[in-house]
């Protein structure tokens, strides 16, 4: 029975290790905790936030000295996200409807043409 519980409490710690760290949210040592981000990128980080919290990504890239894309993606792989957003993980709603409405066109006219080619 106390190795069922010992087993247990190793794979709850193991799963905790594993969370994502907010920027938005952590503090300075469990900023620290991410592989990439040193002590000094966690003082940029949380002198940052004291302006306002992170929007997003790009928002946190503009912000923070030092981390552009190369950076935010190593960053985001590591477990460090931005209002629960990995980076790079969706596009903000209004680009999905621009890139939609941009991809209407071009099957109205793939569908023409596949319908004309048709004996």
């Amino acid at each position: 029975m106390m190795k069922k519980i010992v087993a247990i409490a190793a794979m709850l710690f193991a799963v905790a290790s594993w969370a994502a760290v907010d920027v938005n949210k952590a503090t300075d040592a469990e900023l620290d905790g991410v592989k990439g981000v040193g002590p000094a990128l966690s003082k940029r980080i949380i002198e940052a936030r004291k302006e306002a919290p992170f929007k997003d990504w790009p928002d946190f890239m503009t912000r923070v000295k030092g981390v552009k894309e190369k950076a935010a993606t190593k960053l985001s792989a590591e477990g460090l996200t931005v209002n629960g957003q990995a980076f790079g993980a969706a596009p903000a709603p209004a680009q999905v409807a621009k890139s939609e409405a941009k991809a209407e066109p071009k099957k109205a006219a793939a569908g023409a043409a596949k319908a004309a080619s048709k004996p």
